[in-house]
């Protein structure tokens, strides 16, 4: 998995609400972009963030055992 599964629950977690801030920040940008451009580049980002959130949720689930 990366070095998600080197970090502790608490880390995981920790980096899971930066990345929820960061994913709510970027669709409050994108509400307020114009441009064809602009609006690309986040949601290039939005995509990336989401990944990165889906991988860090499921090693957090299997850490925790939830489903």
């Amino acid at each position: 998995m990366g070095i998600e599964t080197s970090l502790s629950l608490s880390e995981l977690n920790d980096r899971i609400a930066i990345l929820r801030d960061n994913i709510r920040q970027l669709i409050e940008q994108a509400a307020g972009a114009s441009g064809a451009e602009v609006e690309e580049r986040i949601s290039e980002r939005l995509e990336q963030q989401n990944a990165e959130l889906e991988k860090l949720v499921a090693a957090r689930e299997a850490m925790t055992g939830g489903g």
